[in-house]
């Protein structure tokens, strides 16, 4: 197997004894760019970690709206930042998500104020009637318009997620349940949700050519959701086991080869502990344990992966590695791929010496927090997948940038009425996300990436392409210092290098680094790809 070295200038003197097996691929210092850092890269192809999926977001909640009801030219370039992998002129238009994630609503947006949701946009359509269960394929209009973009800008995985079942079929006739930690679904409609969510996969497979590759009925489950803010529903793992059977034999019955992904944990230590209550918690040994009453592993179209989100266990670097390292370990040993499904800036719990604070945070501070989340997951909890939350939300309530990538503004601002046709303004969020989406593609494969004194500050990881032509490797630097990860790479040959840094002046701008044995610097609080073209 091929094996890099990267490593900085002043530590040369010790890469000249470390790698004497061959000293040809030692790179000389470039000492008219001296670094402030010792840090030292190593880059190991040879050890390999999980193949990556996809990077997504979700089109709760605005995308409903601005996708039915804003100009073309606005909605167009939204979905051109969402979903470009183009790059012209050394500035990429987008940020090339590769997964998409389609709200299957409950009906409270037909239901209107009767819904009892007072927020308008966090109502959602459905294709089913609230009260006569008749199906509407022109329901969802808006979202329809999304990921018929996302398609054809070629982003190839696909979600459906439902947060409640329809409203027709809810005990209590509405979104959010008011029946504590149980499912507000009927008792006597499993079969019927079921077959419901197939029969909007099949719309889709046989209108539009979309393939839903994953269906996630479940969402938090536990939450109660007794609060009429959005809709939500809680429930037991016996009755995600329930849903999960009556999914199965729902898809095969209309030949269609979508997973059941499971089970949207509300926050990542409810997959691996009892947290507090046994029935909706250790998601894990309950639903993947062939000894457990509520097993689910042996069922065909049950998919080997656990999702769940990223909330609230992120306040600090110990509890974000500590975390994440019970999560693999505990998946690995179940045999399952690990998928964050959720996260935005959603916590209140973050360390003083490791965030600004609201208040006092910048657009760029809130983005390089979440390249801090995205890491840990990705390096220490092995996500195949990673996926934001809301791509598009109002800047309301002084949140700046936490639940959002790109800030939509309709007409009368950010309190007006998103039936009528706003702006738009892409957020360091987004290009924050785009230093990982864009370069790193589905099918790369995380590498082994070690720093001398990795630490809160300063941490990166290295993926590599299926065809052995790429090395991408994503730093994130949040100290005072500028450090260089310059290469010194050892039996591999490099084409070229380019640099994409995001930083509160810039926004994935390109550089090319003109001389392959000299520096690359990385400046502070920056995000930077560096994408190595192998011969």
């Amino acid at each position: 197997m091929k094996k890099i070295k990267l490593m900085s200038c002043m530590c040369v003197a010790i890469a000249l004894f470390a790698c004497n097996d061959d000293p040809a691929y030692t790179i000389a210092p470039d000492k008219s760019t001296p670094s402030e850092g010792t840090e030292n890269v190593v880059i190991d192809i040879s050890k390999t970690y999980q193949t990556i999926e996809s990077f997504a977001a979700s089109d709760c909640w605005f995308a409903n709206y601005i996708g039915e009801y804003w100009t073309n030219s606005e909605k167009e370039e939204i979905a051109k930042l969402l979903f470009s992998s183009n790059i012209k002129n050394g500035q990429p238009e987008g940020i090339g998500l590769s997964g998409w994630r389609f709200n299957l609503g409950g009906g409270t947006a037909q239901q209107g104020a009767a819904s009892g949701i007072a927020d308008v946009e966090k109502r959602a359509e459905s294709f089913m009637d609230p009260v006569t269960g008749t199906l509407d394929w022109s329901k969802h209009a808006g979202q329809q318009y999304f990921i018929d973009k996302a398609k054809s800008y070629g982003c190839s995985q696909f979600v459906m997620f439902s947060n409640t079942p329809p409203v027709y079929m809810t005990q209590n006739g509405k979104g959010y349940s008011q029946m504590g930690a149980y499912s507000n679904l009927k008792a006597d409609s499993y079969d019927d949700f079921a077959d419901y969510i197939t029969s909007a996969v099949k719309y889709f497979k046989d209108n539009k050519a979309i393939d839903f590759t994953y269906i996630s009925p479940v969402n938090e489950p536990q939450y109660n959701w007794d609060e009429a803010n959005q809709e939500g529903s809680g429930w037991q793992n016996s009755e995600i086991k329930k849903i999960a059977v009556e999914l199965d034999k729902s898809l095969e019955s209309k030949n269609l080869t979508s997973k059941i992904l499971v089970a949207e944990s509300a926050a990542w230590n409810y997959i691996y502990e009892n947290a507090n209550d046994a029935g909706r918690n250790n998601v894990i040994s309950n639903l993947f344990n062939s000894t457990s009453s509520n097993y689910i592993g042996n069922l065909k179209h049950i998919a080997p992966v656990i999702a769940g989100h990223s909330y609230w266990l992120d306040g600090d670097w110990a509890t974000l590695l500590s975390t994440r390292k019970n999560v693999a370990s505990s998946a690995d040993a179940a045999g399952l791929k690990v998928y964050q499904t959720e996260w935005s800036m959603l916590g209140d719990g973050y360390s003083s010496s490791e965030f600004v604070g609201f208040d006092n945070a910048s657009y760029m501070d809130i983005a390089l927090y979440m390249s801090k989340v995205i890491h840990c997951d990705l390096a220490y909890a092995n996500v195949a997948s990673w996926s934001y939350w809301t791509a598009l939300s109002p800047e309301r309530w002084s949140h700046k940038n936490r639940f959002l990538l790109i800030k939509v503004t309709p007409a009368g601002g950010d309190y007006g009425d998103f039936k009528q046709s706003g702006t738009h303004a892409a957020t360091k969020t987004l290009w924050v996300l785009g230093n990982y989406s864009l370069f790193i593609r589905p099918d790369y494969k995380r590498i082994d990436l070690g720093m001398a004194d990795t630490s809160k500050d300063l941490f990166g990881s290295a993926y590599i392409s299926p065809n052995y032509k790429e090395v991408v490797a994503v730093y994130t630097n949040l100290s005072t210092k500028q450090y260089d990860a310059k290469a010194g790479i050892k039996n591999v040959e490099i084409e070229s290098i380019k640099t994409y840094t995001t930083n509160q002046s810039q926004d994935l701008a390109e550089n090319t680094i003109s001389d392959i044995q000299g520096s690359i610097l990385i400046n502070p609080n920056s995000v930077v790809t560096v994408v190595y073209k192998l011969k």
